[in-house]
């Protein structure tokens, strides 16, 4: 069974639909070995155990929003590439990211590892949760070049078309993760019981195992952009393509850090109102996660399909793939918003207390924010697609404008006047905001001509 999709020619629906299912289902499954961790993590090794986790974990997220940055703009040139039918250049773009993301991996976990201590201590991590802290991060820094470059892996494939693949590896660690956590937490025979640690060495041995495999079975089926031994000058690297993923790369990698930074900010605004208006965010929060989930899948399906169609010059395709991923936002997302509604209460209860103000405080709250995220999830569709031409920076400025230059200074603004409903309502009013720019910028900004100056570029490789 063919795993590239052909995403110059065709049905566009049936493509989108096909090529975004797995990035969905991947997201899900992440979500999910993330709880389960935790669950294992905080049910059975203490508070202290769950809290310098939970730490290790905030920096952890914000390295992951620099390999993510990294990993699409390496996808964005691979499509545009692939678009092009200039394979010779895609490999190349393979063998200079693959070098580019080992050696930053490599760089992150030995600095990483080394500085540990001074970023536990900088993130006020509780003492009695410090020695604990240290025990799992350092691991989990020695992981970090199976991470990366898993994530690299299956960039490239996602930017060939191959969103598939990556699903089958990625479900691979998770399952992997989930069943050695218990194993390695707790002991079992010959294996010794090795308590937080044995959760990074979960991780570690997941993420390892997924890495090797993924890169056995690229080269068992002898996949078009394996580099081989003849063509071992490809990893060589060619400055122009590491500009390239600096210049595209942080900036997205800065969405993350926009997004996150930006709730933190509203997170010490709710804390003001006491800890049940907290419980009632922090329970609100879990669903909104997953109500997000088909907006970032399609956003990033979006991404390769234009990319590719953009390599190939296929414009009207490219205004194709905007309109149906818009589409398709609206009815997925809606449909998990409308279902979300109808069971609100019921929904907020599976984290809160069935008697008690929280879960008043939840539904309603709820009921003022979840239905932005249907608008939200549009602009970040577009942005997917203008991003797909190379056009990166204007994404980022319109988010932060609607994050930071919108949601946080109108919660602060009327906080005093409206009391918590002022947070609620800046959720709504920054996805108006952001639905609106990015629906301007697309329909009249200049990305359409914005170029990465690679699809093009004609040097043959040698023959393997």
């Amino acid at each position: 069974m063919r795993s590239n999709l052909s995403l110059t020619e065709g049905s566009i629906p049936r493509a989108l639909l096909v090529f975004s299912l797995p990035i969905l289902l991947g997201n899900l499954l992440q979500s999910l070995n993330g709880s389960v961790n935790a669950i294992w993590v905080g049910k059975f090794l203490g508070e202290a155990a769950l809290a310098a986790a939970g730490n290790a974990n905030v920096v952890m997220f914000l390295l992951f929003g620099v390999l993510f940055g990294f990993s699409m703009a390496s996808t964005i040139m691979v499509a545009q590439c692939i678009g092009a039918k200039n394979i010779g250049e895609a490999k190349r773009v393979v063998g200079t990211a693959a070098v580019f993301f080992l050696g930053l991996s490599l760089l992150m976990s030995v600095a990483g590892f080394a500085l540990a201590g001074h970023l536990m201590r900088w993130l006020g991590t509780p003492p009695d949760a410090l020695p604990l802290a240290l025990a799992y991060m350092r691991i989990i820094f020695l992981a970090l070049p199976f991470m990366g470059g898993l994530f690299f892996v299956m960039a490239v494939l996602r930017g060939a078309g191959d969103s598939r693949t990556p699903f089958i590896y990625l479900a691979m660690a998770v399952v992997l993760d989930v069943g050695l956590n218990p194993l390695l937490i707790f002991g079992w025979g010959p294996v010794p019981r090795l308590g937080i640690a044995g959760s990074a060495f979960a991780t570690l041995i997941a993420q390892g195992l997924s890495f090797a495999a993924l890169l056995v079975h690229l080269y068992r089926v002898h996949h078009f952009l394996c580099i081989r031994r003849g063509e071992l000058r490809l990893f060589i690297v060619d400055w122009s393509l590491v500009r390239l993923l600096v210049t595209k790369g942080v900036p997205m990698g800065l969405q993350m850090f926009v997004v996150s930074s930006s709730m933190i900010a509203l997170v010490s605004l709710v804390n003001r109102f006491g800890s049940e208006e907290t419980a009632g965010f922090s329970a609100a929060l879990q669903l909104w996660n997953y109500v997000q989930m088909p907006a970032l899948a399609i956003g990033a399906a979006v991404s390769s399909m234009a990319a590719q169609n953009v390599g190939a010059g296929r414009w009207d395709r490219v205004n194709r793939v905007a309109a149906t991923g818009v589409i398709f936002n609206l009815v997925s997302g809606g449909a998990l918003i409308g279902v979300i509604y109808a069971l609100n209460r019921a929904a907020l209860g599976l984290f809160l207390p069935a008697h008690g103000s929280a879960l008043e405080l939840a539904v309603h709250l709820n009921t003022i924010v979840l239905w932005s995220f249907a608008l939200f999830g549009m602009s970040l569709v577009l942005y997917g697609v203008v991003r797909a031409t190379g056009a990166v920076v204007p994404p980022l400025i319109m988010l932060a404008l609607a994050l930071w230059g919108i949601r946080v200074p109108f919660a602060y603004a009327f906080v005093d006047r409206w009391q918590a409903d002022a947070i609620w309502w800046s959720f709504p009013v920054a996805s108006i905001a952001s639905v609106t720019m990015a629906s301007l910028y697309y329909q009249f900004g200049n990305w359409r001509k914005a170029q990465l100056g690679i699809a093009q570029r004609r040097d043959p490789v040698p023959s393997a």
